[in-house]
């Protein structure tokens, strides 16, 4: 086929849906779009042998779909009505509304991060968040990294490199996306020393470690597994102490950092930040975005003398706190200052809801709907905190023919909707639906089963 009947990329430009194209997504994307539209069609064509060219419209009906493809996010807003409250792989702890505004104040402007404005000199960031971390918990010192595995390795290399450090086997983990500590610790430049075995570790084998020099004794938070059967392990207190006795550093790991007690909502003791700080622990190294419920951080909490060399080493500032990350956390800190991160942080919202709270809600969906059963199900914590542990809930169950495919067409929602499926069928947990995601979920439940029932009776 003579191909020169395609219109040119110009003639396409001089339309008025080209225009209107060149409006919403630029000049020099939209010339892109209409070239990868017309290569397509000569590729297609020379290639199949079509006879019929495509018109105008046609091409630029085309063009616009890539440039929708090209710009459209690939991080949008989920509604997760899986179960699992702080869930990794949908960006874990949802932020307070006041963390949001927060974020949103500073981010629109300017702002005094680095700025002391009583004097009119350069400030210190660091102190936007230490004074509120020093309050809460009694540490001396506290220093705000990018995650927590940024915190460990920061210790280590500031205060362990090639030095030996001492760590129980039970607590050389692996948790999500490959991470580990002994891959930290070697990178760190620290010299690992495992001492006791998988289940058990005396108090006697950190004695015969601590018999040669050593830089550090570090404990590590088992984070997504427990051990449980024929297993021993000495309390903090013990380990700092013995430590201390040598005139060596004891750093905790905690992992979750959590500032509630946990028993309090039904789940097992998860280790407190202020417990370790008052067992004796150094150095206390824990989450922002896991149990406290704020944005993605490392927090660092411990002696003064030990935090100083640590803010000084080069590391420091490759991985340090940006503005966005402070402000959600000071202000989530606040909650916690305040005795409302209850009420106000939405993790602990969902942890402390009763199971007569969510079968509430999970009925108000059914009666929406019109259909589905309410079942007893377990809601679990997630984000490596809390291993085993789960909150008695109550789910929306709904039989369909397809649960794989159903599911799929709940991701294709705006915005997707994230479930699990059990035996079979669709089970949706009120408890980490947020409350004002209620209508956009009955809304997208009600289209992807209108078009099911569509599909099975045509």
């Amino acid at each position: 086929m003579n191909l020169r009947g395609l219109p040119s990329v110009e003639q396409l430009l001089q339309t008025q849906i080209a225009a209107e194209l060149i409006a919403n997504y630029g000049r020099p994307l939209t010339l892109q779009a209409i070239r990868s539209s017309l290569e397509e069609v000569r590729g297609r064509i020379s290639k199949t042998g079509e006879t019929t060219l495509p018109d105008r419209q046609n091409l630029l009906a085309q063009a616009e779909s890539l440039l929708h493809l090209w710009t459209a996010p690939t991080l949008v807003p989920v509604i997760n009505a899986s179960g699992v409250i702080l869930h990794t792989n949908l960006g874990r702890a949802p932020l307070s509304n006041a963390a949001i505004l927060s974020m949103e104040a500073v981010a629109r402007g300017y702002s005094n991060l680095e700025f002391n404005l009583e004097t009119g000199k350069r400030g210190n960031r660091l102190i936007h968040a230490e004074t509120l971390l020093q309050r809460l918990t009694g540490a001396e010192s506290a220093l705000v990294v990018n995650n927590n595995a940024a915190a460990i390795l920061l210790v280590l290399s500031a205060l362990a490199n090639k030095k030996r450090v001492i760590v129980s086997r039970s607590q050389l983990v692996e948790i999500g996306g490959g991470f580990r500590i002994p891959d930290v610790m070697r990178q760190s430049g620290a010299k690992l020393v495992e001492i006791g075995t998988t289940n058990r570790v005396h108090l006697s084998d950190f004695t015969e470690a601590l018999s040669e020099p050593c830089a550090m004794v570090m404990h590590a938070h088992h984070s997504n597994f427990k051990m449980i059967g024929f297993t021993e392990e000495p309390e903090r207190k013990e380990i700092a102490d013995l430590a201390h006795k040598f005139g060596v550093i004891f750093a905790d790991d905690l992992g979750s950092g959590s500032l509630l007690a946990t028993e309090r909502y039904g789940l097992t003791h998860e280790p407190m930040v202020q417990e370790s700080l008052a067992a004796g622990a150094d150095l206390v190294c824990f989450s922002g975005d896991k149990l406290l419920g704020g944005p993605q951080a490392g927090i660092i909490l411990g002696k003064t003398d030990l935090l100083a060399k640590i803010k000084k080493h080069p590391l420091a500032r490759a991985l340090r706190a940006d503005k966005l990350c402070l402000a959600a956390l000071t202000a989530t800190l606040l909650h916690y200052l305040k005795n409302d991160a209850e009420y106000e942080i939405p993790i602990w919202r969902m942890i402390s809801a009763t199971p007569k709270q969510v079968k509430a809600r999970a009925k108000h969906w059914a009666d929406e709907l019109g259909q589905g059963e309410i079942l007893a199900n377990k809601s679990t914590i997630g984000g490596g905190s809390l291993p085993g542990e789960s909150l008695p809930t109550w789910t929306l169950a709904l039989t369909v023919k397809s649960a794989e495919s159903f599911s799929e067409k709940l991701r294709q929602e705006q915005p997707p909707v994230i479930t699990r499926t059990e035996n079979g069928r669709i089970l949706l947990d009120p408890r980490t639906v947020l409350p004002e995601q209620d209508g956009a979920l009955l809304v997208n439940l009600a289209n992807v089963l209108q078009s099911q029932k569509h599909k099975d009776n045509p």
